[in-house]
């Protein structure tokens, strides 16, 4: 971890006691100097694998919106509808209670689109959501023209007929065509493969495309993609073996998603239970990586990719003041000057709460 670059470092949401966390499980978009970051917030509670939060609190979804870059943060509320309870995406971390699966009702709960989603229209964000991570899994969105100040669905993924783990990471091609990243179950019935799906319907209807590499032995879950000058598609993908050991593997598509090459490991060693990747183009055509690092020093850190992701820079310490391993899960975005913003949640130390941070990096 040789490089530097100019960075600082700003709290996008933080309370006493809170757990917030898991930012590349929901999204992060800008217009100009406007960002908006969607988490959820429980709290911190007993130690358990990885994670020290309360399973019987609810994990409600929050959002912080910045006007200045992500130099300072406002909270709001989530006004969107939740199905079957209060918590979004969180339901391995709860108890049966809380979870909600066993409420979940698809008929009632999940909605058609009225028209369809313009993906070309930059007012126009789309958030994915899910129940759990294995074989019983069921996933929708949301869409919002407001900026995130209103929420539109739940909308079900109509023609995927299969497990869904969904994060937000999808390329948009057209205007109602769109290419969405998503994860299923294995066969054996648990997490994770990645697969890509499409829509030329504006989101009315999916087709599956082809799978992101062979079926892991552990698990390839939490893809971040995007599109490179010359139209391939890039897709890095969170890996974690049998042993739990977790690493980071990048691919690219040059036929739109149906056929998959692995370009290699970018990051070979992320700590205990892997840490998801989050890919952003930058101005000059570099890839830049950023992926919270769950061994000694704890902190978030970035990798810079050429020739469309085959060859990669040494790690670069955004921060390595992490006070545990639980931390990172981030989500970027490209500033209009340039600038790099990185979102995850993060930790000073051992039981004390877990808080989203933004660090904005000069490249």
């Amino acid at each position: 971890m040789c490089a530097e670059v100019s960075v600082t470092h700003h709290e996008v949401y933080r309370r006493r006691g809170a757990f917030a966390g898991w930012p590349a499980n929901y999204g992060l978009w800008a217009w100009g100097d406007e960002v908006l970051s969607v988490f959820a917030v429980g709290r911190v509670g007993p130690m358990g694998d990885i994670h020290e939060l309360d399973r019987e609190h609810p994990f409600k979804p929050c959002q912080a919106r910045s006007l200045d870059g992500g130099l300072t943060w406002k909270t709001e509320p989530f006004h969107g509808y939740v199905p079957g309870g209060a918590s979004l995406s969180a339901d391995e971390h709860l108890e049966i209670e809380l979870k909600v699966r066993p409420r979940l009702d698809r008929a009632t709960d999940l909605a058609a689109l009225n028209g369809p989603i313009d993906f070309t229209d930059p007012e126009t964000i789309v958030l994915c959501a899910r129940t759990g991570l294995a074989e019983d899994s069921v996933s929708w969105f949301y869409t919002s023209r407001s900026r995130g100040r209103r929420w539109e669905g739940p909308f079900g993924f109509a023609g995927l007929n299969m497990p869904i783990a969904a994060r937000t990471d999808i390329l948009p091609l057209g205007r109602k065509e769109a290419l969405f990243m998503l994860t299923t179950a294995k066969t054996d019935g648990k997490e994770g493969r990645v697969f890509c799906a499409r829509t030329l319907d504006g989101g009315r209807s999916f087709e599956f495309l082809g799978f992101v590499g062979d079926e892991p032995a552990g698990y390839r879950i939490m893809p971040s993609s995007v599109r490179i000058g010359d139209g391939a598609l890039v897709t890095a993908t969170r890996c974690a073996g049998q042993d739990g050991d977790g690493w980071i593997e990048v691919f690219n598509s040059i036929d739109e998603g149906r056929n998959w090459r692995k370009l290699g490991i970018v990051v070979d060693n992320t700590g205990p239970c892997g840490n998801p990747p989050a890919l952003a183009v930058l101005g000059d055509n570099r890839l830049a990586l950023a992926y919270g690092c769950r061994t000694k020093p704890f902190g978030i850190r970035l990798r810079l990719g050429n020739d469309g992701g085959k060859a990669w820079g040494d790690d670069i310490a955004l921060r390595a003041d992490g006070g545990t391993s639980d931390i990172g899960y981030p989500k970027v975005v490209v500033t209009d000057n340039g600038d790099l913003l990185v979102v995850y949640y993060f930790t000073d130390g051992p039981a004390r709460e877990r808080y989203i941070a933004g660090s904005r990096a000069a490249l």
